[in-house]
């Protein structure tokens, strides 16, 4: 019961009608209980449906449980997640009501300086178990915002994420701008999200705009040039109106030098778009290390004088060693947990 099909199945075989389905999740997707509200709950739901609410609403909490917390002094908390299948994967509550979710376990892109994606693609994770990470947040405090930047590559879990998105800009109660899909480039990608009901803002996993440098940091990402990706990045932000938010993981000397930021004027100067600085949370034993605050401070302002609206923003929980994955991978070390084979469909396909 891990899409959100399924849990509406469950509802209809129980007796729910669309009414009757559509606030049984929408309770559940807010963490509320489910005898909510004014009205008493056998005035309206079916006989049927209240008797097997029990167990349904037990299979609701038992598609992402909490298994740690680990708060930072910038006001996010990272939290490791258990699925239903033993599995773990990541969220994390950011300040002023955002949350990230987790997409996959692990990841096949293998970027170098990440640690999810070390161990490849364990599995992909469901709908449901994607809004179950929104609905356990809330059970902790407001989400208000939630980007698709956790563990795993969102294009590869394409179906899955678009059904989620279009359940929390519907029945979730966020807003479609607050909905942010990150990738780091994919065609199927553009071709998708402007066919949705609820259009999500768009997030491009770009950090250099050195085609040879991207190849080496992001090695099983598409091949399709850091202009290329602009361009139709661009594209969507101005047909949605939401700006492209270009992300940069800054390296120390490796994509905060003087040929970068010559890069990024010629690409984002008069773009419907911002640059999100992020200075690298470190990896033990990856080589690489974020350059000093200072150093960073100034490569926005170079940035922005050059006419680029670039924001330099702080990683959530450096403090804690909570980089995407860590927390997982810590966790796996303790307990091991089974491995699945994965059966990649053709959205879950990982293009050469």
């Amino acid at each position: 019961m891990t899409s959100l099909e399924a849990l509406r199945q469950r509802l209809r075989d129980a007796g729910a009608g669309s009414t009757h389905e559509r606030r049984v999740l929408r309770l559940w997707s807010h963490a509320l209980p489910q005898d909510s509200g004014p009205r008493a709950i056998g005035s309206f739901l079916p006989k049927s449906l209240i008797e097997a609410l029990p167990s349904i609403t037990a299979g609701f909490g038992s598609l992402a449980t909490l298994v740690s917390r680990h708060p930072a002094q910038d006001g996010s908390e990272r939290l490791l997640v258990r699925l239903p299948d033993g599995q773990t994967c990541e969220s994390v509550l950011l300040p002023r009501g955002g949350l990230c979710v987790s997409t996959q376990v692990g990841c096949a892109v293998g970027c170098r300086f990440c640690m999810t994606g070390r161990d490849g693609l364990l599995r992909q994770i469901g709908s449901a178990e994607i809004v179950a990470q929104v609905a356990l947040a809330r059970s902790l405090r407001p989400v208000r915002k939630v980007v698709f930047m956790g563990m795993g590559e969102p294009a590869h879990n394409l179906a899955n994420v678009m059904e989620a998105i279009e359940f929390l800009g519907t029945v979730g109660n966020i807003g479609h701008k607050e909905l942010v899909f990150s990738t780091v480039g994919d065609e199927r990608v553009f071709e998708r999200l402007p066919q949705g009901p609820v259009k999500p803002a768009l997030a491009l996993s770009l950090h250099t705009t050195r085609a040879d440098l991207r190849a080496e940091l992001l090695p099983r990402a598409p091949r399709i040039a850091p202009a290329e990706l602009v361009e139709a990045g661009d594209r969507y932000a101005r047909a949605t109106g939401y700006p492209l938010q270009v992300q940069w993981t800054l390296l120390d000397g490796i994509n905060d030098t003087d040929e970068e930021v010559e890069g990024i004027v010629a690409l984002l100067k008069g773009r419907f778009a911002v640059l999100n600085m992020i200075p690298y949370n470190a990896v033990p034993d990856l080589p690489y290390r974020r350059p000093p605050w200072e150093k960073a401070a100034e490569l926005a302002r170079r940035l922005h004088r050059r006419g680029v609206l670039a924001k330099l923003r702080r990683s959530a929980g450096q403090d804690v060693e909570g980089g995407c994955g860590q927390l997982r991978a810590r966790a796996v070390r303790e307990v091991p947990v089974q491995r699945h084979h994965l059966g990649r469909s053709p959205e879950s396909r990982v293009l050469p």
